[in-house]
């Protein structure tokens, strides 16, 4: 699969959440997250995919994964945004 056929998902936070907040991938499917704030410089990580990325206001942050095994899995935002910043976060479920 090339670069240009792969699966794109957009992932927009802001203060305190991610939207979609849950995502359903497959194993070893490339994706590219593409991922976007308005508010404030935001995180990404998903600590068990080994995936993290900072999020800049007004720009788009591709992040490329590959997930290799399968399972739910949560990400959070690593970047403190504010009060709320610690309940920011969300699920990847990854398929066989």
């Amino acid at each position: 699969m090339t670069r240009a056929q792969e699966r794109v998902i957009r992932i927009s936070a802001k203060k305190f959440e991610f939207t979609p907040s849950e995502i359903t991938l497959k194993k070893g499917e490339p994706v590219v997250l593409e991922l976007t704030t308005e508010d404030v410089t935001m995180g990404f990580y998903a600590k068990e995919l080994n995936a993290s990325a900072e999020i800049v206001p007004g720009k788009v942050t591709p992040l490329r994964l590959v997930p290799d095994k399968t399972g739910s899995f949560d990400f959070i935002c690593d970047v403190f945004c504010g009060d709320g910043h610690e309940d920011m976060g969300g699920k990847i479920h990854v398929t066989a």
